[in-house]
C-alpha cells in the first residue's frame, strides 16, 4: 500500500464521513489491499477477499462516493481487519 493509499484509508474513517472521496481512489484502495473486483451489470461492481464480499454500485454521473458508500466500504474494511 502506497503513500496514496494510505491517505484514502485515513479519509475513510475521519469524522464526520466524508462524501467528497472519489470512488476510484477507494477502488485502488481495495484492489491494492488484494480484493478481487468482480464486475456486474451496469455499474455494479463486487469486491471479494478472503471470503468475504461487498457490493458497491459505482457513483454517476459524479465522480464523488456519497456518505452512506463510503460508510459501506469502511464496514466492509473493517471486517477484513484493515483500520488506518
Amino acid at each position: 500500500m502506497n503513500n496514496k493509499h494510505q491517505k484514502t484509508l485515513a479519509t475513510l474513517f475521519n469524522d464526520p464521513v466524508n462524501g467528497n472521496i472519489e470512488w476510484s481512489k477507494i477502488e485502488s484502495l481495495l484492489v491494492a489491499l488484494g480484493c478481487q473486483v468482480i464486475e456486474g451489470s451496469g455499474s455494479s461492481v463486487t469486491f471479494e477477499k478472503d471470503g468475504k464480499r461487498a457490493y458497491f454500485h459505482r457513483p454517476h454521473p459524479q465522480k464523488e462516493a456519497l456518505k452512506y458508500r463510503v460508510k459501506l466500504v469502511r464496514e466492509f474494511l473493517l471486517k477484513l481487519g484493515v483500520k488506518p
